[in-house]
């Protein structure tokens, strides 16, 4: 019986596979009688190179594709020339769009974090020069306060001056008073 199958190939860590037929009893890397194929997973997006006509005549004699040539014959028709090279400009197209749409996206993400970096730093500037203001409104105060305390104790002071003075005034003035009177 023949199984038509992917026989990989390539260095280990980058497969690269040949669709083949083969007798279904053969190992997977084994002697094959047809290569009818190539399907490289590795490329952004997936190659595939496939016979058509080679499968269809190898599937009309009686060999049976694998699930996964089978997929991979499903999802890529038989395309002209032509159609493949569009396919292939229309990937390459979709290609550089999703890196144009990275690169935008990184590219606005980076703006947003600078932004916030940015907004961070004006907050921090506006708090430091809040405390700055409040300390120095603070500051202002207790000035103030120890200015108003100096002046109620120097007030206080003068009055008790003033208060002890006309007594002592008084007891001075009529003593001077008295002298001018006695000579």
């Amino acid at each position: 019986m023949l199984n038509i199958s992917l026989m990989r190939m390539g260095a280990k860590g980058k497969p690269f596979y040949r669709v083949v037929v083969k007798e279904k009893r053969s190992k997977r890397d084994g002697k094959y009688l047809e290569n009818v194929g190539t399907y490289n997973p590795m490329t952004d997006p997936s190659t595939v190179d496939l016979k058509h006509e080679r499968i269809q005549y190898w599937i009309s004699v009686g060999a049976q594709p694998t699930e996964t040539v089978a997929s991979l014959i499903k999802h890529n028709p038989q395309q002209t020339e032509e159609e493949k090279a569009v396919a292939v400009e229309t990937r390459a197209a979709k290609v550089a769009a999703d890196k144009q749409a990275k690169a935008e996206a990184r590219k606005a993400a980076a703006e947003a974090k600078q932004a916030e970096i940015d907004r961070v730093a004006s907050e921090k500037a506006a708090a430091e020069k809040a405390e700055a203001d409040a300390a120095a409104k603070a500051e202002a105060d207790a000035a103030a306060e120890a200015e108003a305390a100096q002046a109620k104790e120097s007030a206080e002071t003068e009055t008790a001056l003033t208060e002890e003075t006309p007594a002592e005034a008084s007891t001075e003035s009529t003593t001077e008073e008295d002298k001018p009177a006695n000579e």
